[in-house]
Order: C-alpha cells, then sequence, then structure tokens
C-alpha cells in the first residue's frame, strides 16, 4: 500500500514538474519571440509604410514621429537585415519630411540596406523619402516626382468686410502677420516668402540630385513640380527599376546578403470601428479635407 502510494506521488510530482517545465518553455518563447513569430537571431526583411500626408495630424494622415520611432528600432534590432519602405503618399509638410529622411539615411550608415517600394502615388515629399534608399522601385503607372514645394493662402478681405468684420492686428514686427488672411499680400512679403520657398526647394533638389546621383541641372530639368508615371521616372533615372511590393522585398533580401527567399514581416493591419462606419456610409476621410484646409494659414507643402 505504502509502495503504490508513493508511486502515485512520483506520477503527481512528475505531472506537477511537466506542467512546470511547459509554463516556463511557454514564457521563455513569449520573451524571445518576436512579434512577427521569428526566433531570435532569424535575419528578417521588414516592411514600413508610409501612407497618407505626412505631418498631417489626422485619421489618415502620417504620425511622421512613429514612422522614425519604428526605423530607429530597426536600426538597433540586429533581427532585421533591411528594410523595404512602402510608399503611399502625395507628400505633406516639409520638416516632417525631412525627419523621415533622416531616419533612412541612419538605416543605411548601420549597413541596412533599405529599398524603397512607390505604390499607387509617391509623389513630393513621398518622393523625397523615397530617394533616401538604396534602391527605388515604382509600379509603370505609379504617380511620382511633383518635385517643388507649395504655400497656399487665403485673402478673405473682401468676405470680411461683406459681413461687418473688421480685422485687428497689433503686432511687433513688420513681418509678423506676414500671411494674414484679412488682407492683400504686399509685395515685399511675397518675396520674403517666395525666398523662402526657394531656399526649400533647393534642399529637395539637392537631395535628389546626391542620392540619385545626377548632376543638378539635370535634375532641375524635371524638378518643375509635375508628375510622372513610374515608367517616365525611370526614363529619367528618378528611380532605379519597375516592379512592385514583391520585388522591392527580393531586391532587400539580396542587398542585406540573405540566401534564398528572406523571411518578411509585414505591418499589422489595425482594425477601426470608425473607419468601417465611415466607409459604409460613404463618409470622406479627414485627408479629404487638408486640400480645403491648407487654403488657410499653412506651413510648406511638399504635395502636388
Amino acid at each position: 500500500m505504502a509502495g503504490r502510494r508513493a508511486r502515485v506521488a512520483l506520477v503527481t510530482l512528475g505531472v506537477a514538474v511537466g506542467v512546470v517545465a511547459l509554463f516556463v518553455a511557454t514564457a521563455w518563447l513569449a520573451l524571445t519571440v518576436s512579434e512577427d513569430g521569428a526566433l531570435p537571431g532569424t535575419a528578417k526583411v521588414v516592411v514600413a509604410e508610409l501612407t497618407g500626408v505626412i505631418g498631417v495630424t489626422t485619421e489618415q494622415g502620417l504620425d511622421s514621429d512613429s514612422l522614425v520611432r519604428e526605423l530607429d528600432r530597426y536600426r538597433e534590432d540586429p533581427s532585421v537585415a533591411a528594410v523595404v519602405i512602402r510608399i503611399n503618399s502625395p507628400g505633406g509638410v516639409v520638416a516632417p519630411t525631412q525627419e523621415i529622411f533622416a531616419a533612412v539615411q541612419r538605416l543605411r550608415a548601420a549597413k541596412k540596406p533599405v529599398v524603397a517600394s512607390l505604390g499607387a502615388v509617391a509623389a513630393s515629399g513621398g518622393y523625397y523619402v523615397a530617394v533616401a534608399a538604396d534602391r527605388v522601385f515604382a509600379n509603370p503607372g505609379t504617380l511620382t516626382g511633383s518635385i517643388g514645394v507649395v504655400m497656399q493662402l487665403a485673402n478673405l478681405e473682401g468676405l470680411l468686410r461683406k459681413v461687418g468684420v473688421e480685422y485687428v492686428v497689433v503686432k511687433s514686427g513688420e513681418y509678423k502677420d506676414i500671411a494674414s488672411i484679412a488682407r492683400a499680400m504686399r509685395p515685399e512679403e511675397r518675396r520674403v516668402l517666395q525666398a523662402l520657398l526657394d531656399d526649400v526647394y533647393a534642399q529637395f533638389v539637392s537631395a535628389v540630385a546626391d542620392r540619385r546621383g545626377l548632376d543638378r541641372d539635370a535634375v532641375l530639368g524635371f524638378a518643375d513640380g509635375r508628375i510622372y508615371s513610374g515608367r517616365q521616372a525611370l526614363a529619367l533615372k528618378m528611380v532605379d527599376e519597375l516592379g512592385g511590393l514583391a520585388e522591392a522585398v527580393e531586391a532587400a533580401g539580396k542587398l542585406a546578403g540573405l540566401p534564398g527567399k528572406p523571411k518578411v514581416v509585414y505591418p499589422r493591419r489595425r482594425f477601426s470601428i470608425r473607419d468601417l462606419v465611415w466607409s459604409r456610409l460613404g463618409l470622406p476621410g479627414a485627408s479629404d479635407l487638408v486640400p480645403a484646409l491648407s487654403s488657410l494659414k499653412t506651413p510648406l507643402y511638399l504635395m502636388p
């Protein structure tokens, strides 16, 4: 009887040890396996998305800070061998665009190849980011280019006068209300703003010429704000190859020296009840309101 109890106790102990071991193994896997399911040390190509208007805080705009942090995480992650940036953006605000450009440069400086994959639209600021990559892929029908800077300002002086609104301004400097919507722009104010736009435009042109290995005069020949198809962009050496996301991923794996077909990690999709309801009702997204809102006092935009 005592022997039987001893055997039962041993079996119970064995089961308990097994359960503990299973729990420990599960916990270890949870801590060591990355979000994409890869074990530590698994070299992979990750796809980052640049979607929407850059630097505009709307439901469909792009929070540039979050993308910059994401790219910096990939730079520090030893399992990330290369990055593909999938771009579907008409552009956006200048400074946030340049911050993403700099984050791509940091990835390249860390010896991690970056390939840009241009989707439906990769224009202006979207193209600005793309040229930071080691290679640029575009579909034949991709809309890209639109190299330029724009500032749109409304003059509501006539409307305000009609409704009986008098706009009173108290300022500390001659140009403090340079973009006032309550009066016409003075010639000297236009010169100040034009000099500002010319400077930012020159930065854009320099970035394209430097990263694409083109003569500055050659870039000025097509950097007049017009939009090009992917096939036209290839002829102008604005992109390296025609192809979609699959071709860009394959190229990134080869640049990173990964054998065979590389493991690819795609962004997780976030489900939004609001987006679902709005799409079912046929309501416009907030990004559709950006052109209307930007006709008021705005920052500089790298947009078509």
